[in-house]
């Protein structure tokens, strides 16, 4: 396997991640998948410690120079998904079945399609909210974050997806007050136990290809850090559109394969 040609990938999804918040788990497993020919479970094993790791150099950006992380949000989400994760990857490693190339693939085309909608449609759903929470005085309830977390543990734990644009968009809408630099600081913040957490319990199954690890990390740690600080000089809208269109064309092929 050329693991120099990995560094590029890596930088590439660093990049996006830093600038627009979410598309690391998006893009990153089925690139490997479709383009490196890494199995599905390597992939997404692979890619969560990966994940882990960009994020954290992600979250230390937005909250030292942002300070953007509601850390209140970060706790209620992580008291859903982390247990969510552990129960996923006993699931797992009981039913084999979870295991299968198919299996995963099929999870992964359906968690990017739902990405995908969550980057075309979330400003609109933002509006939506926002003008009912005025109208009712809406006020976010602490279950509702954790039963979301919940959810978000479950799918970041099969697919690797999930923790960045559909946590963004879940965000929006049960804290439609936030500003967007803390609904993408503090998805980011939660992402990174969610996903160490999954990803070592993939590596504790054999999931996680440790050079290729390295590889990646190589690209996307100054991928992410650049991002992160030009993150706000382009237009963000342009930019997530470009990468949901990616994300159905993605999303095509892994259902063909």
């Amino acid at each position: 396997m050329n693991f120099i040609g990995m560094i590029p990938a890596g930088f590439a999804v660093g990049l996006i991640v830093g600038l627009v918040g979410v598309g690391g788990g998006s893009l990153m497993t089925p690139i490997l998948i479709l383009f490196f020919g890494i199995t599905p479970k390597l992939a997404v094993g692979t890619d969560l410690l990966f994940a882990s790791i960009t994020k954290s150099v992600g979250v230390w950006v937005h909250h030292d120079r942002h300070q953007s992380v509601n850390w209140t949000i970060v706790r209620h989400l992580a008291y859903g998904s982390l247990p969510g994760a552990l129960l996923t990857l006993w699931g797992m490693n009981s039913l084999p079945t979870f295991e299968s190339h198919s299996s995963i693939q099929k999870l992964l085309a359906i968690a990017l399609l739902l990405t995908a909608a969550a980057l075309w449609f979330g400003n609109h759903f933002k509006q939506k909210i926002f003008r009912w929470s005025e109208r009712v005085g809406h006020q976010p309830s602490s279950l509702w974050t954790v039963f979301t977390g919940i959810i978000l543990g479950v799918l970041v734990t099969l697919t690797s997806i999930g923790a960045g644009a559909l946590g963004t968009v879940v965000l929006l809408i049960l804290y439609p007050h936030l500003k967007i630099k803390n609904i993408v600081g503090t998805d980011l913040a939660h992402a990174i136990p969610l996903t160490a957490v999954a990803g070592l319990g993939h590596a504790h199954m054999g999931n996680v290809d440790y050079p290729l690890l390295l590889a990646l990390l190589a690209g996307s740690v100054p991928g992410i850090y650049l991002g992160s600080r030009w993150s706000g000089r382009l237009h963000e809208q342009t930019l997530k559109f470009i990468l949901a269109a990616m994300l159905c064309i993605i999303a095509g092929k892994l259902l063909m394969e």
